[in-house]
C-alpha cells in the first residue's frame, strides 16, 4: 500500500519562505527553502525562515532540497538547513548552484552536499521514485519545475513560472516536456498562486523594454536604477536598451559587480563590456548607475544615497531615480515614503506601475495552461496569500476540476493519498517562523518583539539603587532614569514621587544587618508598585527595570 504526504512548512498564506514537502512511503522531498522579508511589522527584523524543526527530526529521510530557481523566496534559507544539517544534499541547476555557493562562503559554510542537475535528466531514487526537473520560464535563467515520479502518479511543482514564447535560451519553457508528464499522469498539481486573480496572461507585461527606452530618452542627464541581482532578465533588458544609445553603465556594489560578471562568463548575460564604466565615470551627465537592494531590506541602498550617506554617489536636482521593478505587497509603504522623500529634493522619480508592469510570475491563463498540460486530478494552490490561493482554486474549478479535489490548505496541513485517493485526516505538522536581525544567528522570538515593542511605545525607566554589602543600608539612589517615557524637565514633581516609591519598597524588602537580600522579589515590587503608578498618573505602561549593587 501506497501512502503520500505533502504539507507546506512556509509559502501558503504568505509571499515567500516557500518550502513544500513531499513524504513517500517514508522518503522526504523537499522543494525550495526560501525566506521572506519583513514587512516592518515586526520591529527590527530583517527577513523570515520558515521553521525547519521537523526536517532535523526527520533528516534521515530526506532524499534532498529541490530549489527550483535562485531567488531568496525560493532557496533563501537553504544556507541555514545545511547548517543545521551538513550532511542534507541539495541540487539545483547551474546557475542557481553558483548563487548558493556565493552565499554559503560569504557565511563561511565549508561543508555542503550540493549536486548540480540538468534539466531534463531524471534522478533515480530506488525502483519507484525519481525526480524529473524541466525548464520553465522565470525572471532567472535556469528555472526549472520539478516532477516527482511515484508508482501512484506524478506529483508536479511548478516554482514561479510564466509563459512567455519570446523568452528563448535559459529562460525557455519546454511544453512539450511539459506536455510528456502530462500524458504520463499527473496525481496531484502545486501550482503558484500570486497573480492568480489577473485575467489573461503576464507576457507582455512582464517585459519593459519600451519603457526603459522611455526613461533613456526622456530623462537626458543622469539616470540612477535599482535593480534586484538575481533578477537577470531586467539587467539584460536594461543592457539591451541602453545599448542602443551613447551612455555608459556603471556598477555599483560588490555583490551586484560579481554577479554581472559572472552572467556574463557564464554567458547568462549578453553584453557589450565597453558599455561598462567605471568610478570615473559615475558623474557622467548621461551614465546610468546600477545600484542593487539588498538581503535585508529592499531600497536600502537607495535610502542611504537618499539620505546623503553614501561614499561614492551624491544627489543633484539634474538626477533621476529610476526603480525598475514594479512594488509588490510588503514594500509599498517604504517605496511610497522613499519616493515622496525624492520629491521633496526636487529630483525626478520614475517606478514602474504595478497594475501595467508584472513580475515573472503566472495569471490565470497562465495557471490554466499548465492545468491542460497537466490535466491533474488534485489540484494545490501554494505560493501567495489565501485570497490568491483561492482564486488559482476558482481557475482550476473554471476548467473541469472537481472542488472536492481541489486543495486549499495552510501551512502545516497535510494532505494525504493512500494508493492515488485522497483520504481524509487531520494530521497537521506544528509550523513557526524564525525571525532573523541582521547577522544575529538564530531566532530572535517573538518575547524580545515584544519588548521592543513596549519600548517604541511606551519608553523605559531605569531604577538603580547601591547598597552596602556588609549592612545591606542603602548608601546611593535610588536614581531613576527614564527614555522615551516622559519629559524631564516637565515632570519632575512625577519623577521625585517614583524616587520615593522605589526608594519606600526596597526599604520595605531589607532587612537592616541581613546576609542576605532577595534581589529578585525587590525588581518584582517594584515593578508592580511603579507601574500602577505610572498608568494611574500616566496612562502609560513603561519597561521598568531595577538595577542594584553592593559596594
Amino acid at each position: 500500500m501506497s501512502k503520500i504526504k505533502i504539507f507546506s512548512l512556509g509559502g501558503l498564506n504568505e509571499n515567500g519562505k516557500n518550502m513544500y514537502v513531499v513524504n513517500v512511503d517514508g522518503n522526504i522531498f523537499v522543494f525550495d527553502a526560501g525566506l521572506k522579508f519583513d514587512n516592518d511589522k515586526n520591529l527590527g527584523i530583517d527577513y523570515i525562515l520558515p521553521n525547519f524543526d521537523y526536517l532535523i527530526k526527520n533528516k534521515r529521510k530526506i532524499k534532498g532540497i529541490f530549489l527550483t530557481h535562485g531567488h531568496e523566496s525560493n532557496m533563501g534559507a537553504t544556507k541555514d538547513i545545511i547548517e543545521a544539517i551538513p550532511s542534507i544534499n541539495v541540487y539545483a541547476t547551474k546557475l542557481t548552484m553558483e548563487i548558493l555557493k556565493r552565499d554559503l562562503e560569504d557565511n563561511g559554510v565549508k561543508k555542503a552536499n550540493l549536486k548540480q542537475i540538468r534539466p531534463h535528466h531524471k534522478i533515480e531514487f530506488g525502483k519507484d521514485l525519481a525526480i524529473f526537473p524541466v525548464s520553465i520560464t522565470h525572471s532567472i535563467p535556469d528555472a526549472v519545475c520539478y516532477v516527482l515520479y511515484t508508482k501512484d502518479g506524478a506529483i508536479v511543482y511548478t516554482g514561479d513560472f510564466v509563459f512567455d514564447s519570446t523568452m528563448m535560451g535559459p529562460y525557455k519553457t519546454d511544453i512539450g516536456k511539459l506536455a510528456y508528464v502530462g500524458k504520463q499522469g499527473v496525481l496531484c498539481l502545486l501550482a503558484e498562486s500570486m497573480y492568480a486573480s489577473r485575467k489573461g496572461h503576464t507576457s507582455p507585461h512582464n517585459r519593459v523594454s519600451s519603457f526603459i527606452r522611455e526613461v533613456l530618452v526622456k530623462h537626458e542627464n543622469r539616470i540612477i536604477a535599482t535593480i534586484f541581482p538575481a533578477h537577470f532578465y531586467r539587467i539584460q533588458e536594461i543592457f539591451n536598451e541602453v545599448s542602443k544609445t551613447h551612455r555608459k553603465i556603471v556598477v555599483m556594489g560588490k555583490n551586484l559587480q560579481e554577479t554581472i560578471n559572472k552572467a556574463i562568463e557564464e554567458k547568462y548575460l549578453t553584453v557589450n563590456k565597453n558599455r561598462i564604466g567605471d568610478l570615473s565615470n559615475l558623474n557622467d551627465k548621461d551614465v546610468v548607475v546600477l545600484i542593487s537592494d539588498e538581503k535585508e531590506r529592499p531600497f536600502v541602498n537607495l535610502e542611504k544615497i537618499v539620505k546623503g550617506y553614501d561614499k561614492y554617489i551624491k544627489l543633484k536636482e539634474t538626477d533621476t531615480i529610476f526603480i525598475t521593478e514594479p512594488s509588490y505587497e510588503g514594500v509599498e509603504r517604504r517605496m511610497t515614503m522613499l519616493m515622496d522623500e525624492i520629491a521633496i529634493m526636487g529630483i525626478d522619480a520614475v517606478s514602474l506601475s504595478n497594475k501595467k508592469h508584472l513580475l515573472h510570475h503566472a495569471s490565470s491563463e497562465d495557471l490554466m495552461l499548465m492545468i491542460n498540460l497537466m490535466n491533474p486530478k488534485y489540484y494545490f494552490p501554494v505560493q501567495g496569500e489565501y485570497k490568491d490561493q483561492c482564486a488559482n482554486a476558482e481557475v482550476a474549478e473554471s476548467l473541469g476540476i472537481k472542488k472536492e479535489n481541489i486543495l486549499l490548505k495552510q501551512n502545516g496541513d497535510v494532505v494525504e493519498f493512500v494508493d492515488g485517493k485522497l483520504k481524509e485526516t487531520t494530521e497537521h505538522i506544528e509550523t513557526d517562523e524564525i525571525l532573523i536581525d541582521g547577522r544575529n544567528q538564530g531566532d530572535i522570538g517573538y518575547l524580545v518583539l515584544k519588548d521592543r515593542e513596549m519600548l517604541g511605545e511606551n519608553g523605559i525607566v531605569i531604577v538603580s539603587c547601591t547598597l552596602d554589602k556588609k549592612t545591606k543600608k542603602i548608601i546611593g539612589g535610588p536614581e531613576i532614569l527614564t527614555r522615551g517615557f516622559v519629559y524631564v524637565k516637565e515632570n519632575q514633581d512625577l519623577l521625585e514621587e517614583t524616587k520615593e516609591i522605589s526608594l519606600q519598597t526596597i526599604e520595605d524588602n531589607i532587612v537592616v544587618n541581613s546576609k542576605r537580600v532577595d534581589y529578585t522579589k525587590i525588581k518584582n515590587d517594584v515593578r508592580e508598585r511603579l507601574g500602577k503608578f505610572f498608568y494611574q498618573t500616566t496612562e502609560s505602561k513603561p519597561m521598568i527595570i531595577t538595577v542594584i549593587q553592593e559596594v
